[in-house]
């Protein structure tokens, strides 16, 4: 029986063998959620760089593309667009690349090595995302994007979310896995929002006034695609 793990942090990343595996990017507030969004509204695709510079000069190069991103929960300067999931509608986004810079989401998505492939997870795909790992059945780590390595709650929580659905075709002996479920089932009865109104990643972004966007990227399958890593590309 193939398994599946979690990893915490991206400093964790290091302890968990990803060669062949199916690994899971999530970066719940906000970048997968955002990447989700924007391809499921038209974007012909998301191009995850690491850094601002490297974002503002694509943007020069790439036609029609629009560039975007966030460091430290603010649009960097520099950028046309944040990190906001309902910056990218269809009237915006359709037809047009986005290349996409983020704190910690396309960081860690550049960290990976040798991986089946490269999904990106969030609550608005969750579903498709669940899909298509028992389908594909190879190992899963659901990595989450945490802030600056440091453990978060709401990447763990949609870990847990997922493991509920499917852990009973994975073997789950991996005490992270524990954890997060027990986090989600903790989380069901007050809502994720309302669990998460305590949390440090909520108390920072409510400070921009980013409330709308939190529960915007708490509602599942919202936007059922499955983004994928292609080459440099992220599409579906």
């Amino acid at each position: 029986m193939p398994k599946i793990e979690v990893c915490l942090s991206p400093a964790l990343l290091h302890l968990y063998n990803t060669e062949g595996a199916n690994v899971v990017i999530i970066d719940i507030f906000r970048a997968t959620s955002t990447i989700a969004a924007a391809l499921d509204n038209g974007a012909q695709y998301v191009l995850p760089v690491a850094s601002v510079d490297t974002c503002i000069d694509l943007g020069t190069q790439i036609a029609h593309s629009v560039t975007g991103g966030e460091r430290d929960g603010k649009v960097a300067p520099g950028l046309q667009n944040g990190n906001s999931p309902l910056e990218y509608t269809k009237d915006f986004i359709g037809g047009r690349p986005l290349i996409l810079t983020t704190t910690n989401g396309t960081r860690l998505l550049h960290m990976v090595k040798g991986a089946k492939n490269i999904i990106i997870g969030s609550f608005l795909n969750i579903d498709a995302v669940s899909k298509f790992l028992v389908e594909d059945g190879a190992d899963v780590l659901l990595a989450c994007a945490s802030w600056k390595d440091r453990f978060n709650l709401e990447d763990t929580l949609f870990a847990g979310a997922v493991c509920k659905k499917i852990g009973d075709q994975f073997s789950m002996n991996c005490d992270s896995v524990r954890m997060a479920r027990t986090l989600h089932k903790q989380s069901i009865d007050v809502g994720l929002l309302e669990f998460l109104k305590d949390s440090s990643h909520y108390i920072r972004l409510s400070g921009f006034g980013l409330e709308k966007d939190m529960e915007y990227c708490l509602t599942p399958n919202l936007h059922p695609v499955l983004p994928l890593l292609r080459g440099d590309k992220l599409v579906i």
